[in-house]
């Protein structure tokens, strides 16, 4: 799926967080985009999957243009078309590893066990189906994340800061499901991250500033 950013500005009560982000993702590309803390990486992120509102410019997944829909139809396109990994995972803590990854299925009216299960299988959790998040360490939250995240086939995900709280070997690990799934389901992705590990892996790296984006030198 090919994402298109264009002119985006993001204000608080007239403060600007950052303003002229242009740049496109190609179907199947893999972006990094880094900067300091503070400048707003992650509300870029959830203003490119309609989950926050940004105060101009346009954001396109493939020739849908989110800033015309409203907010139950940019629900809709995310359920099908957008995986979204959080640094915080964000699990329900009362559904077991299984249930949490099944999610999206559940919401499209699409529940399928054996897609569950290979999805389970390629993050390497297929034995810890049956537990509660509780039970689970970071890293393997982390693989739940990513595999609710792609399990319905999405064309593009988003994720923000995935290895953040994660050590060195296991946001390795972690990376390397990541990057794998979703170059096995063709889906295009961007990683916000302060990790120049994970950046490193990445087909582009963008800077952003708050006076825009553009290729890290």
């Amino acid at each position: 799926m090919r994402l298109a950013a264009e002119g985006l500005a993001k204000r608080y009560d007239g403060a600007p967080v950052f303003e002229n982000v242009s740049f496109e993702v190609a179907a199947g590309e893999f972006v990094a985009i880094v900067g300091e803390s503070g400048v707003g990486k992650s509300t870029l992120l959830n203003c490119l999957a309609g989950l926050d509102h940004w105060s101009e410019g346009t954001v396109r997944l493939d020739a849908q243009d989110l800033g015309g829909l409203d907010d139950d139809q940019r629900a809709l396109l995310r359920r099908r078309q957008v995986g979204f990994v959080f640094q915080a995972f964000h699990v329900m803590p009362h559904l077991d590893v299984a249930q949490n990854v099944a999610l999206p299925l559940m919401l499209l009216g699409e529940a399928d066990d054996a897609r569950v299960n290979h999805m389970l299988r390629a993050v390497g959790l297929e034995q810890l189906g049956s537990r509660l998040p509780q039970q689970l360490s970071g890293g393997q939250l982390q693989r739940v994340a990513i595999a609710r995240a792609l399990v319905h086939r999405p064309g593009i995900v988003l994720a923000d800061e995935p290895t953040g709280n994660l050590d060195p070997r296991t946001a390795a690990s972690v990376m390397d499901v990541l990057l794998g799934q979703a170059r096995t389901h063709g889906a295009s992705l961007v990683l916000v991250t302060h990790s120049e590990a994970a950046a490193a892996r990445a087909d582009r790296v963008l800077l952003l500033t708050s006076e825009g984006i553009a290729p890290r030198s």
